[in-house]
């Protein structure tokens, strides 16, 4: 019974990195995105927030950046 020989590889194949690419769908991108923003819009709706007495640095913020999106949108 004989076994095959190995053939030998070209040295300059051997000397290329072998790169793996990864390519998402579209969806992998814009539904994370998508829904990143309606929870952050559901942060913003100032009807929901009944619990702060006084306005808080945080809110202010938040207001401000409600009003750059509404202002972007």
């Amino acid at each position: 019974m004989s076994a095959r020989a190995h053939t030998r590889r070209d040295p300059a194949d051997q000397a290329k990195p072998a790169g793996i690419e990864i390519q998402l769908p579209w969806w992998a991108i814009a539904l994370p995105a998508i829904a990143f923003a309606a929870l952050l819009l559901l942060i913003l709706n100032p009807a929901d927030a009944h619990a702060a007495s006084s306005e808080p640095a945080v809110s202010d913020l938040l207001e401000r950046v409600r009003d750059l999106l509404r202002i972007a949108a």
